[in-house]
């Protein structure tokens, strides 16, 4: 069993990619996954802003992201890029905080135009913070998911099985870390 951080770097409350992520969650819990969610527009503004890395919620985040095996991330796409607020986290990270982490890379957009920010504007500082492995990420159209009343998550096909298999990859990756982890302990 690997330990998963869930990163979500939306800033809305009622956040379609907040959603998702816990949607995907279930899954990486139903394959034996523990999941423990992040939500970064709950960390303080003054020290997300401040760029404060010894703010206490900074350094909790932080001890989080050390203490977890694989990491989800996911975040909507504005103008071409992940998010400003995903970004500043990662900016008050160590340089090399996903050292030997498997990296799942996630967003959600209006647009098919904004496909590429994964490889394009992700994937480059997932890399730059020495992730051992990027498994293979997807880009979600927001009007493929719909949350219901009862706060459950439908994702539209074909997006759904993209989703599926790509958590999957992401679930089979663990599991060698995992192995390896405990391995070596």
């Amino acid at each position: 069993m690997a330990h998963v951080l869930s990163i979500s770097g939306s800033p809305s409350t009622t956040s379609r990619t907040t959603a998702l992520l816990r949607h995907l969650d279930a899954r990486l819990t139903a394959h034996g996954h523990r999941v423990v969610p992040l939500d970064v527009r709950t960390l303080p503004a003054e020290a997300l802003l401040g760029a404060d890395p010894r703010h206490p919620a900074v350094a909790a985040a932080a001890g989080l992201v050390e203490a977890a095996d694989g990491i989800v991330v996911g975040t909507p796409v504005y103008k071409a890029a992940y998010s400003g607020l995903l970004k500043s986290l990662l900016d008050l990270l160590p340089q090399h905080a996903l050292a030997g982490k498997v990296v799942l890379p996630l967003a959600t957009g209006g647009s098919t135009a904004h496909v590429l920010a994964i490889d394009y504007a992700l994937r480059p500082v997932l890399t730059s913070m020495g992730a051992a492995q990027i498994t293979p990420g997807w880009f979600t159209l927001d009007r493929d998911i719909t949350v219901r009343e009862d706060g459950t998550v439908a994702v539209a096909e074909p997006a759904a099985d993209a989703l599926a298999q790509v958590t999957d990859q992401f679930s089979v990756a663990l599991g060698g870390r995992a192995a390896l982890s405990a391995a070596s302990a």
